[in-house]
């Protein structure tokens, strides 16, 4: 099985820290955000993966070079412009298409155990799973309703107050099936925005795949306290 790990972002909310590295290389408990991603897909025994590149891409490469320190092998796919989160997945349509894939966003930790998701996944029907869990404050998070089975039978990312349906929301974390670049135009393409509302107006099958760890964004620098804080003293 493959994986691609979107790591393109610059992270403009923590720019006294992502002028000099990409977000997804900022330290967490002592090591880059995106060597812990690594290490959670080489320890679920995905052996290839895939990382996109834009912001100070020699800083990812220089550092995890071919992947064999982590026991993987590491491919990379450089985007001159910025394609979006599905499609920086869709310029890898060629490498990805030979089954089920992983699509993991690298700037959010994860606590969770990957192994378990995957094998639920394939045991799912239709297009793919979507990682969820649950959140107070959804305002700024893509809110997912499921039906019966767990699928996805309602979509919304970044609901106005009076919009709120759900307080399920994705965790950045995607098992595809090839049958989802049907739904992925060519160009800029963004799996909230654009992708997930297309698949399920279109009949597309989802299902949800709730967390029992926790998920942690590091979009500002409280935010990245507060998961170095947890990690280091947790409670």
């Amino acid at each position: 099985m493959k994986a691609i790990l979107l790591a393109a972002g610059k992270g403009t909310r923590l720019s006294s820290l992502t002028d000099k590295i990409p977000k997804v290389m900022i330290p967490i408990a002592g090591k880059p955000i995106l060597e812990h991603h690594v290490e959670h897909l080489a320890g679920a025994g995905i052996q290839e993966i895939f990382i996109n590149l834009h912001h100070l891409p020699e800083r990812i490469t220089s550092y995890f070079g071919d992947g064999r320190k982590w026991g993987v092998r590491i491919r990379y796919s450089f985007e001159p412009e910025i394609m979006g989160t599905a499609g920086a997945v869709k310029k890898l349509e060629a490498e990805l298409r030979g089954g089920p894939f992983l699509v993991v966003y690298g700037d959010n930790y994860l606590e969770m155990e990957l192994s378990g998701f995957i094998e639920a996944s394939a045991a799912s029907e239709g297009v793919g799973t979507i990682a969820v869990f649950e959140k107070a404050d959804v305002t700024g998070s893509g809110i997912i309703e499921m039906g019966r089975g767990d699928e996805v039978v309602r979509f919304k990312e970044k609901p106005a107050p009076d919009e709120v349906f759900s307080h399920w929301v994705g965790a950045g974390l995607f098992y595809f099936r090839p049958a989802i670049f049907e739904y992925i135009p060519s160009g800029y393409s963004d799996f909230g925005l654009d992708v997930i509302p297309r698949l399920l107006r279109d009949g597309g099958r989802l299902f949800g795949r709730c967390l029992k760890g926790g998920v942690w964004a590091i979009d500002d620098l409280d935010l990245l306290n507060t998961l170095n804080a947890h990690l280091t003293h947790p409670s």
